[in-house]
Order: structure tokens, then C-alpha cells, then sequence
């Protein structure tokens, strides 16, 4: 099942390739940056540390990368039910097996190898995604259809919030990116960003100011409705829209309190205000921003942040690693790896786009969504603009699961996208 290297290395996409080279380079060099001290000094290559362990995950990766290029592009599509079906019992084996690190139980041990199936759910379900949307007559047009959708994003979402891992969990709400270009109503998207939007105001301001602004609002667009729209029950619906508005609004105590875990709940206050808890909840993304703004416009240089040496921010070289960034390199330095992203991103919608089969655009676009995901929600939970959900920046954060997951999502589509002029439609 294999293809010639010329078929290969002449189609890749040279772009993104580079793009990759960039984030892994960068980031293994802040890693170093990381857990370099200059009172024991240590060679970046040094297996008894971070980066040295790091380096040899992004060898591993390397390999993984010649597997997937070499493999057949067919045989993504014909086994991603199978791929799919394996990540699941993975997941499930996590919730027996899995030993407990800060709460959460998802890691299986194999002798001194950790590999955590969470990272690689992403990609199964991108897969069976895209080979179940990839079916040409399938119009999304009935809900049967988005039934089996749900199902297969919910059963691995919900696989991992069992076992505590509500960041990654969250990550599955990326695939909606996808599903809007192929159908999904805008009306949907909408829904969930205003009601995203109420839990934040409501954080903010009193719940009954909110209140009476939505009965204002909806009485507003009533009044200013067409005759005619209004007997299409357009009035019914904004009546309808605005109930569950206020629902919303009334149930955001319960849901923070009674729902949601203390920690969880506790990191949303922080986000409206990180000093209401300085000490505990609030700590990290206090820290963070002072790392971040102590780099001024040019950074401190490779090597000289403070923040980083004296480990003030926990966890600063997997979900914290952008303070390493922008301490050390400044705005300048944080506006390059922002750039990267943003590159990477855009050109992987371009490549979706231009798929010549509904296989390739739907795997194109989920991957693309789930870089955005981590890109805004990593970048933004270290400036104080989301919630802390402990979720990587892709290619940056230390770890060798999620480099590996990041690795094989992005190679498999860039697979895929090499066979294209070979493509039928």
C-alpha cells in the first residue's frame, strides 16, 4: 500500500511543511529555555530533561511523519472507522486503567512510555467524520443524518470528560467550524455564541439588568418587525429566542455552582477577575501576564527570563509555554508565533478547499479547526482573555502524546492533499 516518493515529495505542500519545521524548532527551543538555569547549566540535547526529551519525541515524530507519507492515501479513508473504533477502546481502557495525576485519568502507562489516547481522539474522530460526511449524496439536510453526527463526536467527548479531562473535551466543539461549511445552519453557530456572550455578561453585570435588556430587545424587534414576517410567526420566534435568552441567564449560578466542579468553576471567575483570587485560581494567569508584559517589545533575550528561571507560572512548558515566548522574545517575538498559526491555518483552509473529493475538504477543515481551537484558546487563557482549560499549543508544548497527535492529524491531510490532481471527483 505504498506510493513512490516521487508521487510524494513532488505534491506536498511546501508551505505548511515549513510552517511545521518553524513551530517544532521554536518550540523545542523554548522548552530549553524553560528548564535551563544558570547556576547548573545543561546541554539542550541532555535526555535527563525536558528538551532532550523533547527532541527525541520530535525524532519519533519524524518517523511518523515518513510512515504516513508512504502509506497509501486510500487507506485513511478506508480505515477510519477502524482507527476510530481502536482510539475508543483506548479511551474506555483509560477509565479502568489509567493511574489518577491531578485529578484526571488519562494516561496509560507502558513501562516508562505515558501515552494519553485523548490526543489522538481528535484525530480518529476527524477521520470517521470526514468518511461518513465524505458519502457525495449525503446533503445534511435531515436531522437523522446530524444524529449520527453527534454520535460520533459525543461518544469520544464524552469518554474523556469521564475521565476528568474537560479541556480536551472542549476541544470537540472545533468540529462545528467544519459542519457550518458543510451545511450546518448559521442560526446554530449564532445560538452558541450569543448564549457564550449571556454567561459572560451575566458574570459581570446583575442578572436582572441582563434580564430586562433581553424583554426590551425582543419587544424592540417585534415592534419594528414587518407585517409580514410577523405572520409568519417571525414574532413567536424572537418571543421563543428570548425565553431561552433568559433561561440562560437565571440558570448561569446554577450551572457555575452547582454543575460545574469547584476548580472549574472558580477558573471562570478568575477570568473576569484573576485578583478575586490571587493566591489560588487566579495565580496562574496573574503570573502569565506578568511574564508576558515584563518581555517590553523585544523580549529579555534567549535565556534571560526571570519569570521562567524562578518558576513563578506552573506548567510553563506545556500549557503555559507562550509566557516563555513572550517574556524572553518580546512582542515581536509573540507576534512571529502568532503569525506561524495564523499562516498555518489559512493554508489549510486553501487546501481544503481546493480537495476534489468531500473526504479530503471534511478532514481538511477539522483539522484546521481543532489548530484554531488550541491556537486561541492556549494563546488566550495565558493573557487572561479564556478560561484556563489546560489544553497545548500545538508543536510548542512539551509532551510526546501531543506532538505525536498534532504530527499525525496535520501529515495525514497533507497526505491526502499530495494525491489530489490524482484524484476523481
Amino acid at each position: 500500500m505504498a506510493e513512490s516518493g516521487k508521487s510524494i515529495v513532488g505534491n506536498i505542500d511546501w508551505l505548511v511543511l515549513l510552517l511545521y519545521l518553524s513551530c517544532v524548532t521554536m518550540g523545542w527551543l523554548n522548552i530549553y529555555a524553560v528548564v535551563y538555569t544558570p547556576e547548573h547549566p545543561m546541554s539542550m540535547f541532555d535526555l535527563s530533561n525536558r528538551s532532550g526529551q523533547q527532541l527525541l519525541w520530535i525524532g519519533t515524530a519524524s518517523l511518523l511523519i515518513i510512515a504516513i507519507m508512504v502509506v497509501d492515501h486510500k487507506f485513511y479513508d478506508t480505515f477510519a472507522y477502524v482507527i476510530y473504533g481502536v482510539v475508543i477502546l483506548l479511551l474506555v481502557a483509560v477509565l479502568f486503567m489509567a493511574a489518577d495525576i491531578k485529578g484526571s485519568r488519562s494516561w496509560i502507562k507502558l513501562g516508562n512510555f505515558s501515552l494519553q489516547p485523548a490526543e489522538f481522539a481528535k484525530l480518529a474522530t476527524s477521520l470517521a467524520l470526514a468518511k461518513y460526511l465524505g458519502d457525495p449524496t449525503l446533503k445534511l439536510q435531515d436531522w437523522k443524518d446530524y444524529k449520527y453526527v453527534a454520535l460520533i463526536i459525543g461518544l469520544p467527548a464524552v469518554l474523556i470528560l469521564l475521565s476528568n479531562e474537560t479541556g480536551t473535551t472542549l476541544v470537540f466543539a472545533s468540529f462545528l467550524i467544519m459542519l457550518y461549511r458543510e451545511g450546518l445552519p448559521g442560526i446554530i453557530l449564532v445560538i452558541g455564541i450569543v448564549m457564550a456572550a449571556l454567561l459572560i455578561v451575566t458574570l459581570l453585570v446583575n442578572k436582572w439588568f441582563v434580564v430586562a435588556a433581553i424583554i426590551v430587545l425582543v419587544a424592540l424587534v417585534i415592534w419594528l418587525m414587518p407585517k409580514m414576517a410577523r405572520r409568519r410567526g417571525g414574532a413567536l420566534t424572537s418571543i421563543l429566542f428570548g425565553v431561552g435568552m433568559i433561561i440562560t441567564v437565571l440558570g448561569v449560578d446554577f450551572f457555575i455552582n452547582d454543575v460545574l466542579q469547584k476548580h472549574q468553576s472558580n477558573r471562570i471567575r478568575v477570568l473576569i477577575d484573576p485578583y478575586s483570587d490571587p493566591q489560588g485560581a487566579g495565580w496562574n494567569v496573574i503570573q502569565s501576564k506578568i511574564a508576558i508584559g515584563s518581555g517590553g517589545l523585544m523580549g529579555k533575550g534567549f535565556l534571560q527570563g526571570t519569570q521562567t528561571k524562578f518558576d513563578f507560572v506552573p506548567e510553563q512548558d506545556t500549557d503555559f509555554i507562550f509566557c516563555t515566548v513572550g517574556e524572553e522574545h518580546g512582542f515581536v517575538g509573540a507576534l512571529v508565533v502568532i503569525g506561524l498559526f495564523m499562516g498555518l491555518i489559512s493554508r489549510l483552509v486553501i487546501l481544503a478547499e481546493r480537495q476534489r473529493t468531500r473526504f479530503g475538504r471534511v478532514y481538511g477543515y477539522c483539522v484546521a479547526g481543532i489548530f484554531l481551537f488550541h491556537f486561541l484558546v492556549n494563546i488566550g487563557m495565558t493573557i487572561g482573555f479564556m478560561p484556563v482549560i489546560g489544553i497545548p499549543l500545538p508543536f510548542f508544548s512539551y509532551g510526546g502524546s501531543s506532538l505525536w497527535g498534532f504530527t499525525i492529524l496535520l501529515f495525514i491531510f497533507l497526505k491526502i492533499d499530495s494525491q489530489r490532481p490524482f484524484a476523481l471527483k
